[in-house]
């Protein structure tokens, strides 16, 4: 369908994943007029679209496993609520499918790489699946934050970033914040984590090094 709404994708108007069709804007004139100009194409291409499956005119809605608003980005806890109820990872099988879940919303966890390391290496084909102390405890916190996960801002590009930056000898870590208006406050939160497993050549390095390495 990217090729039916060339510029409407490029402008930032339309998210399109598959066969669902997303509409941002910014006011109820142009969400409207972005409206019509979706159905005319559609009707042009002679597409079909489901009623009973729109929403129109909601200033938040569940997709993809989030939930989106103007303001922010948090994460659907009914999406995560059937993982998080079950028992603790007995084989490698359910730890992957653990960790393929925790993984597609670490932009919301902070350090995830640092706490998954362990949980990756009894992963691998060449390693026994072994959960010790140190691993469970690293599942545990994995599962908190799912639980406990913020919402992340939605990135205002005509303010400043703050970035901060922690390394260890795990791995580097960093989240950007910003500080928005939120009801006449200014309010500073997340809009997203970052984080990566250092390289065995990096495991050398200091602490500014490593710092420097993650910029």
């Amino acid at each position: 369908m990217n090729t039916i709404f060339p510029t409407e994708l490029s402008e930032g108007w339309l998210i399109i994943y598959i066969d669902d069709i997303i509409i941002c804007s910014d006011s109820w004139f142009l969400h409207l007029e972005i409206l019509a100009i979706v159905l005319h194409k559609v009707s042009k291409v002679n597409m079909k679209i489901s009623l009973k499956k729109c929403d129109f005119g909601f200033e938040e809605l569940k997709a993809l496993g989030h939930i989106f608003s103007g303001l922010s980005l948090g994460i659907d806890k009914r999406k995560v609520a059937a993982v998080l109820l079950k028992p603790i990872p007995q084989n490698k099988k359910e730890m992957m499918s653990f960790l393929g879940l925790a993984s597609y919303y670490r932009q919301h966890l902070k350090y995830f790489s640092i706490l998954a390391k362990s949980l990756y290496r009894i992963c691998d084909q060449q390693t026994v699946f072994e959960m010790t102390q140190e691993r469970s405890k690293a599942y545990e916190k994995i599962r908190k934050a799912l639980t406990e996960a913020p919402l992340l801002l939605m990135p205002d590009w005509n303010i400043p970033f703050e970035l901060y930056i922690d390394a260890c000898g795990d791995g580097l870590g960093a989240a950007l914040h910003q500080v928005q208006i939120i009801d006449d406050k200014p309010t500073e939160g997340p809009v997203c984590y970052i984080s990566r497993q250092i390289k065995p050549t990096e495991a050398r390095y200091g602490a500014s090094q490593m710092e420097c390495l993650f910029l």
